[in-house]
């Protein structure tokens, strides 16, 4: 079993900065590509940023030049630097891992995802 340990969320006034943490822990062989999305109210979840093993990353056109992915492979941990948070980027913010375990000597590829954490982002 692997889980996802987030910290970091909280309120905010709009021009301030947050930085989101997430650690994963279990049985792991592997983590491939770590992501952060969020998922406002009444709005789908959607896709704030991703980063793979090899540090390669990907931003949302709506947080590019304000937010940074980065990871820390070391620490098994992904970070979200959130810089010049506006209203909008109010939501919650999971944290999802895609990790290979081995369980009775076989490979697994799990999709794990985090309890998210809820930012405010106040006017």
């Amino acid at each position: 079993q692997v889980q996802l340990v987030e910290s970091g969320g909280g309120l905010v006034q709009a021009g301030g900065s947050l930085r989101l943490s997430c650690a994963a822990s279990g049985s792991i062989n592997r983590i491939n590509t770590m992501a952060w999305y969020r998922q406002a109210p009444g709005k789908q979840r959607e896709l704030v940023a991703s980063i793979t093993s090899g540090g390669s990353t990907n931003n949302a056109d709506s947080v590019k030049g304000r937010f940074t992915i980065s990871r820390d492979n070391a620490k098994n941990t992904v970070y979200l630097q959130m810089n010049s948070l506006k209203p909008e980027a109010t939501a919650v913010y999971y944290c999802h891992a895609g990790v290979v375990v081995i369980t009775t000597g076989t490979y697994r590829y799990l999709d794990v995802w985090g309890r998210g954490t809820l930012v405010t982002v106040s006017s």
